[in-house]
């Protein structure tokens, strides 16, 4: 059974689409404030696939994942209450608490941290609203801490991807299943340990 093959070959093909960027910049947006899933799941391998463009999809990247965080903020700002009883009853809720903590310690710092963080971007912003930090400082410190982010992932699959690329290609059904079994073993280290 060659699943990861096909999926591979698959979000390859895909990357390349010329709509690409639409979908790219589409879920940078959603990310930043109500979307689970990171835009490096489509970054990584549109800068595989098109290196050339990789600087290209880090600026589309950082933009719309700022963007997306603006939207976050004003749902901090002025709908919190509203997510809040969906937010206590979801896994979110302890990596909010953490999120509420390191504003209180550090302000707005803390954004330019947020790219490198397990803890999700759209916390961030929805809680930078909450607290009401500063709208531009917020949006600069994002640009910086986003950018870096993505402009750096970009950097590595520019000038490793080709050469990288092949050997993915070749262990992609033992990565694939590694990560799979990594992550079962992670849920249930989680859930009960």
């Amino acid at each position: 059974m060659k699943l990861f093959t096909r999926l591979y070959a698959s979000v390859m093909t895909w990357a390349r689409h010329p709509r690409a960027g639409y979908y790219l910049g589409g879920v940078s947006f959603a990310e930043s404030s109500f979307f689970p899933v990171p835009p490096d799941v489509l970054l990584i391998p549109m800068a595989v696939a098109r290196p050339d463009r990789a600087w290209w999809f880090a600026f589309l990247t950082t933009v719309t994942s700022v963007a997306g965080g603006v939207l976050g903020y004003f749902i901090g700002a002025f709908a919190f209450e509203y997510i809040e009883p969906w937010l206590q009853a979801s896994s979110y809720w302890p990596e909010f608490e953490t999120t509420r903590a390191w504003f209180g310690e550090w302000g707005v710092w803390v954004i330019f941290v947020t790219g490198f963080s397990p803890i999700p971007y759209k916390l961030f912003t929805i809680t930078a609203g909450l607290l009401s930090l500063g709208m531009l400082p917020f949006v600069l410190a994002s640009f910086v801490g986003r950018g870096a982010r993505f402009f750096l992932v970009a950097g590595l699959l520019r000038y490793m991807g080709p050469r990288f690329e092949p050997w993915v290609r070749k262990y992609v059904e033992r990565i694939g299943w590694a990560t799979v079994l990594a992550l079962v073993i992670i849920l249930v280290y989680l859930r009960y340990l």
